[in-house]
């Protein structure tokens, strides 16, 4: 009972008996897997797989990077084209072993039963996206969260660093960033509630970082940076008040939604970004770098006399223009630099950056005109993949926030648009990624009981071949939930929140369908023109 569900798995004679006598050997190339794998397998064995007789063997083949297969009997053999595919089939086998394998402290011996599996990936970006600026989650907690993702197969982390309400990275050229970005003083209970009277905050130091993108590409998942410009700024400007159009200081925002202070346009406020991004180069290598460029309110840049001048002296028509043009120059910086950028797709209003990645969350308008104009597309529709959205109607949910998302609802996903299947552009569809927003998610214990068990069905979608099998998902869930228990994995169990997974009396934004229909047919309509 494998999840994500593999492209091929069937019964061999077998079984296996992993116990104190195993040994472990591997391809020179796969030594770092191999290491991995001892790690986990440890508790079980009672030591080090040693190398030996090749009781389970990790050998390189003529298969592509991510693919793998997978040969259970009396020894076990992992056949892959790369690490990455090496290190996803021991992640099969780890799942063929007894739930209690999970556990840190396992008791073994533990009989596996005899199986072949053949697999690889139906899509190269399956990604999840965790929002560390709204609350901060501890290094610690990130770690636990990547071995989550490695565990069904992901790899990309999608980590949001800034926002108005937190700045997380720390930045030496400019170490305002976080001894006053990093902190606000209190923080809004629900969606629109009261507010909650506690400071907080928190940041990662270039060592943190230099740590999690190490342990992460060990598991084979790329953390990509988001440093979100020209809006979603507030925390950088309190920070660095120049940065604004204001010209009078700002706190870091301790509430929700969408703010109106945005950066200016000068070129001062440009080479900034470009010396923060120069840092964060050093530290995350991932060819993709997230600059967001979405909800960026332009009443700022309609009051300011320097915005306007700014446009005039580039024949600009509008400020959706001059947001162009600003995502532009960092186009242009990252493009210098060998680096991707990606912007939401509001970076399609006004002129589309050349080579920019497009994460279409507004449904999916923007994927079809990305795609179709020749750009690279992320799927990341909110009404699909929105884990912070609310998984039952009832009110006991912790914060009945959204549109009720539920586990079908996400299993039901496909990252290809309707629109572009069987059109070539349909190729332009790198994958697809599930978003963590963390405006009312405050815990680990919360993320856990937000994004499980949907970020297993997620999974699927990106993994697994198109067609969709709810009952053998749910047969093959009903195997994996114990492993997540096992692991110390709050999930949201199918009949509803435990009692302490409840919040009775702390407002959320409970959304009825046609209000939410009607923001999103508000959304699209400048996508529709495109």
């Amino acid at each position: 009972m494998i999840v994500p569900k593999p492209v091929q798995h069937e019964s061999r004679p077998g079984p296996f008996v992993l116990d104190s006598r195993a040994t472990l050997n591997a391809d020179p190339a796969l030594a770092e897997v191999a290491a991995w794998l001892r790690g986990e397998l440890s508790p079980v064995t009672g030591g080090e797989l040693l190398p030996g007789s090749g009781t389970i063997t990790l050998t390189l083949g003529d298969l592509p990077p991510e693919a793998y297969r997978l040969t259970i009997g009396p020894r076990i053999e992992i056949v892959a084209g790369g690490p990455a595919g090496a290190f996803y089939g021991a992640q099969t086998f780890r799942q063929l072993l007894p739930p209690a394998a999970f556990r840190k402290a396992a008791t073994g011996p533990f009989t596996v039963p005899g199986t072949y599996v053949e697999d690889a990936p139906r899509f190269p970006w399956r990604g999840c996206l965790l929002d560390v600026a709204r609350h901060f989650m501890t290094k610690h907690d990130v770690l636990r969260f990547i071995d989550l993702l490695a565990l069904h197969k992901l790899n990309v982390l999608h980590l949001h660093l800034t926002d108005d309400q937190g700045w997380r990275i720390e930045i030496k050229r400019y170490p305002r960033l976080t001894e006053v970005g990093a902190w606000r003083t209190e923080s809004q209970t629900g969606w629109n509630g009261a507010m909650d009277g506690r400071p907080h905050g928190g940041y990662y130091t270039q060592d943190d970082i230099r740590e999690i993108v190490a342990y992460a590409a060990r598991r084979h998942v790329t953390v990509v940076p988001e440093i979100d410009l020209p809006g979603h700024t507030q925390a950088a400007i309190a920070a660095y008040p120049e940065l604004g159009n204001l010209g009078t200081p700002l706190d870091v925002r301790t509430t929700w939604g969408v703010g109106v202070n945005v950066l200016n346009v000068d070129d001062t406020t440009i080479t900034f970004f470009q010396n923060v991004l120069d840092e964060v180069l050093e530290l995350f290598p991932s060819p993709y770098v997230m600059l967001g460029g979405d909800e960026c309110r332009k009443d700022q840049w309609r009051d300011s006399p320097a915005a306007q001048r700014r446009m005039a002296e580039l024949g600009l028509r509008d400020e959706e223009e001059l947001q162009s043009w600003f995502v532009h120059r960092f186009d242009d910086y990252l493009t210098a630099r060998g680096r991707r950028l990606v912007g939401w797709d509001e970076i399609l209003e006004g002129g589309l950056a050349p080579g920019a990645v497009v994460a279409s969350w507004r449904g999916e308008l923007g994927a079809v005109a990305a795609a179709r104009s020749g750009h690279d597309v992320i799927n990341c529709s909110n009404t699909s993949l929105y884990l912070d959205y609310r998984q039952g109607p009832g009110e006991e949910e912790p914060i009945p926030f959204g549109t009720v998302l539920t586990l079908e609802d996400v299993y039901a996903f496909e990252p290809v648009p309707e629109e572009l299947r069987g059109d070539p552009a349909a190729e332009r569809v790198l994958g697809a990624q599930c978003g963590i927003w963390t405006e009312l998610i405050d815990s680990s214990r919360h993320v856990d009981y937000m994004a499980f068990p949907r970020l297993a069905a997620f999974a699927e979608t990106v993994w697994s071949p198109a067609e969709r099998d709810l009952a053998g998902f749910r047969e093959r869930l009903a195997a994996h939930l114990p492993r997540l228990e096992a692991a110390g994995v709050e999930y949201r169990r199918a009949e509803g929140p435990l009692p302490w997974q409840r919040r009775p009396g702390v407002p959320g934004r409970p959304e009825d369908p046609e209000r939410w229909q009607a923001k999103l047919d508000a959304w699209t309509s400048n996508l529709r023109t495109l």
